[in-house]
């Protein structure tokens, strides 16, 4: 009798305790603004997958940067994570820059054809056939021996260089890679340095010194409780100031007032406001803010690039195939399983946040055809609303829809290009 008392009382509290573990609901309807944002798409937009820039939010962010990076400072616009001509022209007009980062030698083709005005330098060292085949595709009046710097990490990658600036009869401006700490490669000493700086110096027919890079994205990436913010933006500073002494003091023919001192990013271009070194800071995330760059030093900037998706079919509970039994039991389980949705396309780098709840079913799986999304019975959507999702990245995410749907207040103003592959 007693084994069957306590029997039920153990029963009771793990029933207790099931319901206590329960998932809340966490359904929810559009705010104002993504309600405001679907009633245009379900009027204006093309019933398919389409990215969407928001003008008025990409203006304040504009905004947040340019009071942040004054002259002597220099903002440079990044175009991988911005891969748009259009986009990066608004972008240089209502800043006042003809700086631009390219990372793609397509790309870089583009930039160069299309804002013949630009000062590019390239974010990372390109392969010397990447080089090549850019002089081989250039068009227009863009000239790279004045426009133009190629970014260099190595004396082999260097002496390529040469080599091609040889046969081309080409005069290459050079910046120079450093390693401030990130150790994702770069000069990593001054004996290095020194081997660089020299050839340079042996050959100023073809080569010219443009300045210094180093990204420094780990020093926001390091969780606190292992190092103090502080401490490494401090030896970041003092290594870059470094590199910078050896090859004035070494080289002053090389030296030029001006040079590009390059550095920062979108997570930590606001950590240099009073930093007196750097004259040349690159970003591009920040200005549409992915969730990605979710972090403190951007807490100033807004979201303004979102994926927004039609609904196909809106069901009632999740049913997955052949476990019947299962489905009832986690529609009990979770209320958020409770309407299921397959939407226009998937499986993006990218997190639902409109309307509010809605989750990818982990058991179902993933579809780039029609994903599956949940929600509770709170998640009011029909066939034909729209869902949005945020990217968690801009760069490879803004190449997959094609024309950008560019949007202002309660309108759709234009459609931007992508940059072509």
């Amino acid at each position: 009798m007693k084994l069957g008392v306590l029997a039920v009382v153990a029963l009771g509290i793990a029933a207790v305790a099931a319901l206590a573990l329960r998932p809340r609901d966490d359904g929810g309807g559009y705010d104002p603004y993504f309600r405001a944002l679907n009633d245009l798409l379900k009027r204006e937009g093309p019933a398919r997958p389409v990215l969407i820039l928001d003008l008025d939010r990409l203006d304040r962010n504009l905004d947040v940067v340019r009071r942040s990076i004054r002259p002597p400072k220099h903002f440079r616009v990044v175009a991988k994570s911005l891969p748009s001509i259009p986009l990066l022209r608004y972008v240089c007009e209502r800043t006042g820059t003809k700086r631009v980062m390219s990372f793609h030698q397509p790309f870089l083709n583009q930039v160069a054809e299309q804002l013949a005005d630009s000062d590019i330098l390239l974010g990372k060292p390109l392969p010397v056939r990447s080089a090549a085949a850019f002089y081989a595709a250039l068009r227009g009046n863009f000239d790279p021996s004045r426009q133009l710097q190629w970014l260099v990490d190595t004396p082999e990658r260097l002496d390529e260089y040469l080599a091609l600036a040889e046969r081309l009869q080409q005069k290459m401006l050079i910046n120079v890679e450093i390693d401030v700490g990130l150790h994702r490669g770069g000069v990593a000493d001054t004996s290095t340095l020194d081997r660089l700086l020299a050839v340079i110096a042996a050959h100023p027919d073809r080569l010219e010194l443009a300045g210094f890079m180093g990204y420094d994205p780990h020093v926001v990436k390091v969780p606190g409780w292992a190092r103090r913010r502080a401490s490494l933006i401090a030896e970041v500073r003092a290594a870059y100031r470094g590199y910078v002494e050896f090859a004035r003091a070494r080289y002053p023919q090389l030296w030029r007032d001006g040079m590009t001192l390059n550095g920062a990013g979108s997570p930590t271009y606001r950590l240099y406001e009073d930093d007196t070194l750097l004259n040349d800071l690159a970003l591009g995330s920040a200005l549409v803010k992915p969730t990605d760059f979710d972090i403190d030093t951007l807490e100033a900037h807004v979201p303004a690039l979102f994926i927004a998706t039609p609904v196909l079919k809106a069901g009632a509970a999740t049913q997955l195939p052949g476990l019947d039994w299962l489905s009832r039991l986690l529609d009990w389980w979770n209320p958020n399983l409770a309407r299921t949705f397959f939407v226009y396309g998937g499986y993006w780098m990218a997190r639902p946040v409109a309307p509010a709840g809605l989750h990818t079913n982990p058991l179902f799986g993933r579809s780039s055809n029609q994903e599956m999304l949940n929600g509770s019975a709170r998640v009011a959507l029909g066939v034909d609303d729209y869902v949005f999702l945020r990217p968690t990245q801009s760069e490879a995410v803004m190449l997959q829809f094609g024309d950008i749907l560019v949007v202002r207040g309660d309108a759709v103003v234009d459609h931007w290009a992508v940059l072509t592959q």
